[in-house]
């Protein structure tokens, strides 16, 4: 094998291992844009009903201590 074969072998196998580095960090990011999506959604639907839940309580309390 002369030195341009086994240098273009050497640089298939960079960029095949360049490439593989890259699908993995690419798996761990949409990983973590999933989990950031989902945190969103939580936060949004608490925003959006937690309202309805505190109004809940706050009769339930308001009940126990014998105000309604």
């Amino acid at each position: 094998m002369n030195p341009q074969e086994q240098e273009r072998i050497e640089q298939n196998v960079r960029r095949t291992a360049g490439i593989h580095a890259l699908r993995k960090i690419r798996g761990i990011v949409d990983e973590d844009l999933k989990k950031e999506a989902a945190r969103a959604k939580l936060l949004h639907a608490l925003l959006r009903y937690g309202w309805i839940a505190l109004l809940l309580a706050a009769l339930l309390l308001a009940r126990y201590l014998g105000v309604i």
